[in-house]
């Protein structure tokens, strides 16, 4: 390729750039695009028609003006969405929390511990627990298990070689047992603990991927043992999976 070419190139994501500036401003026809940016209507044609199969653009009607399409909604999401998780997840936590009737909640990793940014309690939740704020572990809790196995290896073998406290009976303490089930976690989308921060209570959760795919946090949903089975577990997770795509999709989050 040419230096012309690659110049002609850069002219056209350039110009390509100033019609979505342009339309951002309000509805506008190809003539008038052309008169404002000073290009032949043939060019804003080629230009358009590039940026509406791409879902950036629209045209209003048949013959109609053009206006901002969707599709800068969701690449403006992968600009704001690390500032919007806690926005965008208490909605999604709360329909969960109404549908399940349990407490759902959304964590990150930070410094070795899942923090809890987001909660949502359903009807039939028990525990009146604010877990907002709240560091827990990461080998106990589901949350924990989902911000771990999606971790580089690296990292992940480093935080399972520390010393792992023990909650409960239950809870996993040996490294190569819980990156055992880190790799299962990792494989089947979702990890489940079984009264291992607290005896009596259940919880599952799944991934919620950034725009670059990237698990950026984890979306929990907890209860009693006997209202939260291991039936019940497998169950919702189909749920909670669609909930956290949707969640993933608002983060910019271009699903393949």
């Amino acid at each position: 390729m040419g230096n012309s070419d690659s110049a002609a190139q850069v002219q056209s994501v350039d110009r390509a750039i100033s019609v979505l500036e342009l339309l951002a401003q309000g509805e506008a026809g190809i003539t008038e695009i052309a008169g404002e940016l000073g290009v032949h209507k043939s060019t804003v044609s080629r230009l358009v028609s590039v940026l509406e199969s791409r879902g950036l653009v629209e045209q209003l009607g048949e013959r109609g003006k053009y206006a901002i399409g969707f599709g800068v909604v969701r690449l403006a999401g992968a600009a704001t969405g690390r500032m919007d998780l806690t926005k965008l997840g208490q909605p999604v936590c709360q329909t969960l929390a109404d549908s399940f009737g349990e407490t759902v909640n959304i964590a990150v990793h930070d410094a070795g511990v899942a923090i809890n940014i987001t909660q949502a309690r359903g009807s039939a939740a028990v525990s009146a627990v604010n877990w907002i704020g709240q560091r827990t572990p990461l080998h106990a809790t589901s949350s924990g298990k989902v911000l771990l196995a999606y971790l580089p290896a690296d990292e992940r073998a480093r935080l399972a070689s520390l010393p792992l406290d023990s909650y409960t009976e239950n809870t996993v303490v040996d490294a190569s047992r819980l990156l055992s089930e880190l790799e299962e976690v990792a494989s089947q989308g979702y990890a489940a603990c079984f009264e291992e921060l607290e005896l009596g209570l259940h919880a599952v959760a799944v991934p919620v991927r950034g725009h670059r795919g990237e698990v950026v946090a984890a979306m929990s949903a907890s209860g009693p043992s006997y209202r939260l089975s291991r039936e019940r577990v497998g169950q919702i997770v189909p749920t909670m999976s669609t909930a956290a795509a949707d969640l993933s999709a608002q983060l910019g989050y271009f699903a393949g």
